[in-house]
């Protein structure tokens, strides 16, 4: 196998399971809110705000320091949450019909309602929690996550003080297994 092919194989083998996010939270009035004033532009159907930004639409949650938000004129929304000063942006959205969320941190998030995809840029780690416990974890300096096409895709980059080699990581926990069933009752006077 080649190398180049290397990190997409792991990004595949990331999530066994379905990854789609919860599809209710689609129909959830989208609340911005900061700690600095912002900006609306209805013409241009741009919203900016800064200072310790929080964006909630059901389950998901973004944290940001400066967050940009356009609707497009087909009514898709597209994002950019950028981090601040020793602070990444967050993420994270509960699964569709699981106990289980995806969360992730990286120097810039963006969002696109369109096609469907978060990917997180520069310092990224993407986390799968079963319940509150880590499942699956993946870092690198760009992880994408195509909702539609429940993949994860994930590239390496130059050095930082955290991934001095510069090298993509995946951490894969084993499949769930299923509750072991109780074991059979005996019937009264059956033969033991």
């Amino acid at each position: 196998m080649a190398l180049a092919a290397l990190p997409l194989v792991l990004a595949s083998a990331f999530l066994a399971a379905p990854v789609r996010a919860e599809k209710a939270d689609r129909n959830q009035a989208m609340v911005v809110e900061a700690d600095k004033p912002g900006t609306v532009d209805l013409q241009r159907q741009i919203v900016v705000f800064n200072g310790n930004v929080s964006i909630t639409q059901g389950t998901m949650v973004i944290r940001a320091e400066r967050v940009e938000l356009r609707e497009m004129p087909d009514g898709y929304r597209a994002a950019t949450a950028l981090g601040g000063a020793g602070k990444q942006a967050s993420y994270r959205q509960k699964r569709d019909n699981v106990n289980e969320y995806v969360e992730g941190v990286a120097d810039r998030i963006e969002f696109d309602g369109r096609a469907d995809t978060l990917r997180f840029v520069g310092n990224g780690v993407v986390r799968r929690l079963r319940g509150s416990t880590v499942a699956d974890e993946i870092t690198g300096s760009l992880i994408t996550w195509d909702n539609t096409a429940e993949l994860f895709s994930v590239q390496g980059g130059a050095p930082t003080a955290a991934n001095p080699g510069g090298r993509v990581r995946a951490v894969l926990s084993p499949r769930a297994e299923p509750a072991a069933s109780a074991p059979a009752q005996r019937s009264p006077g059956a033969p033991r």
